[in-house]
């Protein structure tokens, strides 16, 4: 058993770094620039601060801690995406041995994850998506133990607050998980009573709330600009009372077709699908209320408030399929019989990192495409040929700023069009070597278009 054991370890640790590897390495030798979310992100990162316009502050404090470590190396970000992809892997790995007894049904749950393209095509853009995939894991894995263990220690407790904290600081969406464990702990505490309550429940709160602070004073000093831009998002101002049906219909047609190529590698697993499920069962419970109860509120929302939701908003919500499918159909399972399914895990695993590098190749207009490179390094020569300063600061979008502070050598703050004024008194410098509102396109050597943007120096 241990000799099968040490296998089964073996061949996750093979599957995972293999994923690494080679989703590390396509996205670095075809694309030329980086994603516009981790370009954001780094353009953010560079004037740090508790949150931003978009999103609240965690994926910018993460690319940033990689831009000082390997500063412009584009293969470094998409390793990073990589490594929060095959964390929450070993996550879910871990947890599937604890709730299954059974490592080689655990390794198959995650293996399943392969045919959901949130965990493998995605996943080279590091965004506020992945940026969850850790802590979504982490979350549900440090849950399942206040859940299931009769004694309460302070240590998971003071864990779940803390990686709760990190997940809600990469994403707002992060609340629905949370408020579907709650909604366990109440049903479970409260309505049937497994578990008795205990003030040590409400660590994780304590912890969760202590961490937010610094980002909830930022938004109250921002005019909630985060909250804003989220609820823009959804295009609930021009909704209509047809948004209430088509959008959580839409949201729900897009769920299946994202879900095809994981029922599919199911279908070949299981033998039959029928089960015998019960709410008493514990862990089937736990599982229902991590998965499927996320999706409903999400799919509830778009119900009530008429809003869009964006389909790359589910990146985290799938980590736990594999494990739920395998926990309802696990008789009907025979391990000695995957062919079929380790087929078509080898046909997903390979396909994917081939179609992504056949799109990045054949399609030429896409954001990795940009010369964001080249055009900085021709904006450095212009900058040189009249100043011997160096570029401190970099205005502009997100895409245009972001890339020049990015590539420049002087890596300067980007600070954003609207940020300016906040600047007013530390841009009183030398002239700029560009007025504001001159299109880069004009001038000669510079191979692309750019848009506006400034620069200053001191």
């Amino acid at each position: 058993m241990n000799a099968l054991n040490r296998n089964i370890n073996n061949i996750f640790f093979i599957f995972a770094l293999s994923h690494l590897i080679i989703w590390t390495l396509v996205p670095s030798l075809t694309n030329k620039n980086l994603p516009l979310d981790t370009i954001e992100a780094l353009a953010w990162g560079s004037n740090l601060d508790w949150g931003f316009n978009k999103h609240p502050p965690m994926s910018a404090f993460l690319v940033e801690i990689f831009y000082q470590i390997f500063g412009a190396q584009d293969w470094a970000y998409y390793l990073l995406s990589q490594i929060f992809v095959v964390i929450a892997f070993i996550v879910v790995f871990r947890f599937a041995e604890e709730l299954l007894k059974d490592k080689a049904l655990s390794l198959v749950s995650v293996l399943l994850l392969e045919g959901i393209y949130f965990y493998n095509f995605t996943t080279p853009e590091f965004n506020v998506n992945v940026c969850q995939l850790p802590f979504w894991a982490l979350c549900v894995y440090y849950s399942w133990k206040l859940f299931d263990k009769q004694q309460i220690a302070f240590k998971d407790c003071f864990w779940l607050g803390v990686f709760a904290a990190i997940g809600f600081l990469s994403k707002y969406l992060f609340i629905y998980l949370l408020i579907a464990i709650d909604l366990l702990f109440f049903y479970a505490i409260f309505i049937k009573k497994y578990k008795k309550f205990d003030f040590k429940y409400l660590i994780p709160l304590e912890a969760f709330i202590v961490l937010l602070v610094p980002h909830l004073i930022w938004l109250t000093n921002n005019d909630y600009i985060t909250i804003t831009y989220g609820l823009a998002r959804t295009g609930l101002e021009n909704s209509n009372f047809l948004d209430h049906i088509i959008y959580p219909l839409i949201f729900l047609g897009k769920q299946a077709v994202i879900l095809i190529p994981f029922f599919i590698m199911s279908f070949f697993l299981i033998k039959k699908f029928k089960s015998k499920m019960s709410l008493k069962d514990k862990k089937l419970l736990f599982l229902i209320f991590v998965n499927l109860v996320p999706i409903g509120l999400m799919f509830l929302t778009s119900m009530l408030t008429g809003s869009k939701i964006k389909t790359m908003w589910m990146t985290p919500f799938y980590l736990f399929f594999g494990v739920l499918v395998i926990y309802i159909f696990q008789s009907q399972i025979n391990l000695n019989k995957l062919k079929g399914f380790t087929s078509v895990f080898l046909i997903l695993f390979i396909f994917s990192p081939f179609a992504y590098a056949y799109v990045s190749i054949t399609e030429t207009d896409k954001r990795t495409d940009y010369e964001g490179k080249k055009i900085a390094q021709e904006v450095q020569k212009l900058w040189d040929k009249k100043y011997s300063t160096k570029i401190t600061y970099v205005s502009g979008n997100e895409w245009i700023g972001g890339n020049l502070s990015y590539h420049l050598k002087s890596r300067p703050q980007w600070i954003g069009v609207k940020s300016k004024k906040k600047y007013k008194d530390r841009l009183g410098w030398e002239d700029l070597y560009l007025e504001d509102g001159t299109r880069i396109e004009d001038l000669k050597n510079i191979p692309t278009k750019l848009g506006y943007f400034t620069i200053y120096g001191k």
